[in-house]
């Protein structure tokens, strides 16, 4: 338990963690990657390059620090932070690390700002903190390896197919190599890809969801190709998957991890909304749905640029077919000639209120989305001005968590 003197110390600080958090969590992860390069083993460096981990790493400190008299506030965004440590492999032996460099970045950035008095009170909480996401790590950990077939770490499978889902996306299906039982997930989760590339000087993890049904005898992921550009670098790891693994190949993944998951106890309607690459969850909710509830009305809105860029259309297509309860629609932002000869989407555009306002009858449903940030950002503006109540909004961001509120 912390004292009061420190709870009222970090408390203290909060104004000046919302204006410098940024800059700390910056000299932060400089500091410890100059120190400990071998976490760089660990940590997406895209994400680093692009500053959208010092930006979330930044959130998490000024909401422990807002919140350290009430951790328990808290717990939920504990939870999903320790979901991708858990399938990222972090250890508890890092986090003493990440404390020694915390505090180091605070004084380098703060300076003389940064008390003593200041420095031994956040020491003292970040032992606290640390020590949660610890134990919520630990039992994560062994409830992925106590499940049938599960595993604590990283375990080799074998790449069983290839498929090409579009322009940019590509499917690999996935089996143990030792044979052994697949464990379930929950529609909705991730699993980790480590992968080490020729040429690099460091392993890469990236994190994929689970783009199947749960009960497959394979796992499967549909990854986009980033080619990068003028603002984000090329995906290394995603331009090596596309080009260079083959069937036959080795990958090395961790269990189903996250906590984006579909509630299949709930007979409400759902609305799936898709953006791009978004729609990787997404269908894995789809045909969970298909299969386990027949009756439960679902709406799936998806949003490409052009069938070009349209990733498992067929597969969507066929679902809404074959299922009563089951509504497909499609907005193509940029479409090419050919779609406007042949059609194959149902509006030019994006996805608004007055969109949703049209293709449903009310806002009685659980809402799920994914896909890149302003498209979030978006669909959250949109279900918030539509009053659906927060518990029945649920989504995830690909990379490191952001805000939708900006």
């Amino acid at each position: 338990m912390l004292s009061p003197q420190t709870i009222a110390i970090i408390k203290s600080t909060v104004p000046v963690l919302e204006v410098h958090g940024k800059a700390i969590t910056t000299r932060f992860y400089e500091m410890m990657f100059a120190s400990h390069p071998e976490l760089l083993n660990i940590f997406n460096h895209a994400n680093q390059k692009q500053g959208r981990q010092q930006t979330a790493l930044a959130n998490a400190v000024y909401a422990a620090a807002a919140h350290i008299d009430n951790l328990e506030a808290i717990l939920p965004a504990v939870k999903q932070i320790a979901h991708k440590h858990r399938s990222l492999g972090i250890k508890p032996e890092h986090y003493p690390i990440v404390g020694e460099n915390l505090l180091a970045a605070i004084k380098d950035v703060l300076g003389d700002a940064a008390t003593d008095e200041i420095i031994n009170a956040w020491a003292e909480a970040y032992g606290v903190i640390a020590d949660a996401f610890i134990s919520v790590e630990e039992g994560m950990y062994r409830e992925a390896e106590a499940a049938e077939g599960g595993w604590r770490d990283f375990r080799d499978f074998v790449v069983v197919k290839k498929g090409k889902e579009s322009a940019v996306v590509t499917s690999f299906y996935l089996k143990p190599k030792d044979g052994g039982p697949l464990p379930p997930f929950q529609p909705g989760q991730y699993i980790s890809v480590k992968m080490t590339v020729p040429g690099e000087t460091h392993t890469h993890i990236r994190q994929y969801s689970l783009s199947d049904s749960p009960g497959k005898e394979y796992y499967r992921i549909s990854v986009k190709r980033e080619d990068g550009g003028e603002e984000k670098p090329a995906g290394i790891v995603s331009c090596y998957l596309h080009s260079h693994v083959q069937e036959g190949d080795i990958l090395q993944i961790s269990a189903p991890a996250g906590d984006f998951i579909l509630d299949t106890e709930a007979d409400t309607p759902v609305v799936l909304l898709s953006g791009g690459v978004g729609l990787t969850p997404l269908v894995s909710m789809l045909q969970t749905l298909a299969q386990r509830q027949p009756k439960r009305p679902v709406t799936f809105i998806h949003a490409a640029r052009n069938s070009l860029t349209h990733a498992m259309k067929e597969q969507v297509t066929e679902l809404a077919r074959r299922h009563e309860n089951v509504r497909s629609y499609v907005l193509y932002s940029e479409p090419t000639e050919e779609d406007r000869k042949l059609g194959g989407f149902d509006k030019e555009g994006h996805v608004d209120l007055p969109l949703l306002q049209s293709l449903l009858p009310d806002n009685r449903a659980d809402f799920y989305f994914c896909g890149p940030v302003p498209f979030m950002k978006t669909v959250y503006r949109a279900l918030q001005e539509w009053g659906v109540p927060h518990e029945r909004i649920h989504y995830e961001f690909f990379g490191p968590m952001g805000s939708l509120n900006e």
